[in-house]
């Protein structure tokens, strides 16, 4: 049980980013160049979280067929779940000035929270599981959930300001992703504490290949609309960041 309770204030506290950075996105107005600089080394965090501590873990766990077939998956279903609520307003939802409001697009602000679960959960699951067996919380990797949660908290909470949404609906939304965030990541290690090695490296990879796929349909685009050029650069600082993190 006490294991599960540290996974699950781990991965509250990863969630938690969400919450700053609405905070700061409701209550101060952040260049929108700013935000999409801090998207681009979130985004280049994320990949080497995902290339060091979950991809190359789920590999050692059980080769590299489990690898693939996990990753294409998670990649799939994230991908498929991100072009439903795509259409129903929420393709824009990490960006600062582009969320339609619901006059505009009815239904959209809970397309809105389900994108943001659907980005959040993987990421959580993945923390939970990684202190499975005795083994090492990944620094790198809660650094780097940290890190891309806080722009995209901001830059979805300027966003839902400028749509016309409340302080009280901005709050409320990251206050419960924060929390769910903090559940999911007890879950995943209360759940699969006697999971096989394989069905760890299946599910370690699903959220590899889902987290991926997220960087590349919001993150980078994000980034790009923005600070174009500059986003290659920040995402590989980022990246080389990470690395030398999970190298300390």
């Amino acid at each position: 049980m006490a294991g599960a309770l540290v996974a699950g204030g781990w991965g509250l506290f990863a969630g938690a980013a969400l919450l700053v950075g609405a905070a700061i996105g409701t209550l101060v107005r952040v260049p929108p160049r700013l935000i999409a600089l801090v998207m681009a080394f979130g985004s280049g965090v994320l990949m080497a979280a995902v290339s060091f501590e979950l991809i190359a873990e789920a590999y050692e766990r059980s080769g590299m067929w489990p690898v693939v077939a996990g990753a294409v998956g998670g990649a799939a279903v994230y991908s498929g779940a991100n072009a439903l609520l795509a259409r129903r307003g929420a393709r824009h939802r990490k960006r600062s000035g582009e969320q339609p409001s619901e006059a505009e697009a009815p239904g959209s602000g809970n397309a809105i929270a389900l994108g943001a679960l659907l980005d959040g959960v993987p990421e959580s699951v993945v923390i939970g599981t990684s202190l499975l067996g005795g083994g090492q919380l990944g620094v790198a990797t809660v650094g780097a959930v940290f890190i891309s949660n806080l722009p995209e908290g901001l830059a979805s909470a300027a966003g839902m300001r400028s749509a016309g949404r409340s302080r009280r609906y901005v709050f409320t939304l990251w206050g419960s992703i924060a929390v769910i965030s903090g559940l999911a990541a007890l879950t995943g290690y209360a759940l699969l504490g006697g999971a096989p090695e394989t069905v760890l490296a299946v599910i370690t990879a699903v959220a590899g290949g889902a987290i991926l796929a997220m960087i590349a349909d919001t993150m980078i685009p994000e980034a790009y609309s923005k600070v174009h050029l500059l986003t290659g650069l920040v995402t590989v600082v980022g990246f080389l960041s990470a690395f030398a993190l999970s190298h300390l």
